[in-house]
């Protein structure tokens, strides 16, 4: 991959959405891109664990988990079954759990944190649909760019070269 966020922020300025927020992280590709799908719950993962088991067809999945901190809505046993179906990586507003099993995943993996404690599974949780936070709108079918630096949001059809 040849762009960096850095250089997409410069280059697209006036289009580039910069969440504002501070990234940790997690899994062993730290720079990865793609289309988005949503999903938004609160201390459930339960849609989470159907999508990684879906084709993820280097898609990135972005969770609004509420910013949630006491629990971890993905763990190595759902990163694996992302990494296994062909999704770029994950981006959780909330924690992950089995940290030293996501790194060793090829699977972009940003949470805000991590924490022991597992979810639970209600069936609760919406997909794609449009979020917001940190800041910016998060619709399925924008571009997400991540790496060391954060995470840059671009509208469908602004898609670049990733050589």
């Amino acid at each position: 991959m040849s762009w960096t966020t850095c250089d997409l922020c410069d280059a697209y300025e006036a289009l580039a959405r910069v969440p504002q927020l501070t990234w940790r992280d997690f899994g062993g590709r730290v720079r990865f891109a793609g289309v988005i799908a949503t999903v938004k719950c609160f201390e459930d993962n339960s849609r989470i664990k159907e999508l990684g088991a879906a084709p993820g067809k280097g898609r990135v999945l972005v969770v609004d988990g509420g910013g949630s901190l006491r629990c971890a809505l993905v763990g190595d046993m759902i990163g694996a079954d992302f990494q296994r179906n062909g999704w770029a990586g994950l981006v959780v507003w909330g924690a992950v759990r089995d940290t030293a099993e996501l790194g060793r995943l090829d699977l972009g993996v940003k949470a805000l944190g991590a924490t022991p404690r597992r979810s639970v599974r209600r069936g609760e949780g919406v997909t794609d649909v449009a979020l917001a936070f940190g800041g910016v709108a998060w619709r399925p079918g924008d571009v997400l760019f991540a790496d060391e630096d954060g995470i840059v949001l671009l509208n469908p059809g602004t898609m670049i070269s990733q050589d």
